[in-house]
């Protein structure tokens, strides 16, 4: 409440701008790697048509230069300090596009934060002025950014679904649904 939705979006979009320009460091899992070990450890949670199908699209879409992502961006990961705000909670960091990272973002703000939410216009509002804020930063439009989020959204939705352990919710399966109608191929 000490600030703004669009003054909390513009901060998180700072933030996360400045993550995607630092290289990450060497020890830093790749998005493909995680998701394939991923794989490979949770059973029968990812039906295999899907897991199969997440993997061809991350080698189809990743770029040798991908850069660092935070992986879990939303406003109870940033902290205010007297040097101004910062991350926190690295745990989920990886080698991704920056991209990955909007769609876990997109993620916590318009779907889990609007379960938890006092108030669930606060997530759309800071999601919004924080893509506004992203994509003017970067010298994106806004148009861009979105179908960029697009693109690599099934794979974080798949991703998170790996994270949470399986279906949490109905929400969880309709977004899994959303998920595998994008990997089906188009006519």
């Amino acid at each position: 409440g000490g600030v703004t939705f669009a003054e909390a979006g513009a901060i998180i979009a700072t933030l996360v701008l400045s993550v995607h320009r630092m290289p990450p460091p060497p020890d830093v899992i790749s998005l493909r790697r995680w998701m394939d070990s991923a794989f490979g450890l949770s059973g029968d949670i990812v039906p295999k048509q899907i897991a199969s199908g997440i993997l061809a699209l991350i080698d189809r879409l990743q770029q040798p230069g991908d850069g660092l992502c935070h992986g879990d961006i939303h406003p109870n990961n940033v902290i205010m300090t007297a040097d101004g705000p910062r991350l926190i909670d690295w745990s989920f960091s990886l080698r991704a596009p920056a991209a990955f990272d909007h769609g876990h973002f997109h993620i916590n703000l318009t779907e889990l934060a609007l379960d938890v939410a006092d108030n669930p216009q606060r997530p759309l509002a800071v999601y919004a002025a924080a893509q506004s804020e992203y994509a003017r930063l970067s010298g994106m439009t806004e148009e861009a950014l979105k179908q960029a989020v697009e693109t690599w959204l099934p794979i974080a939705i798949v991703r998170y679904f790996l994270l949470m352990g399986g279906p949490t919710s109905e929400r969880w399966r309709r977004m899994m649904q959303r998920a595998e109608a994008a990997l089906r191929p188009q006519d």
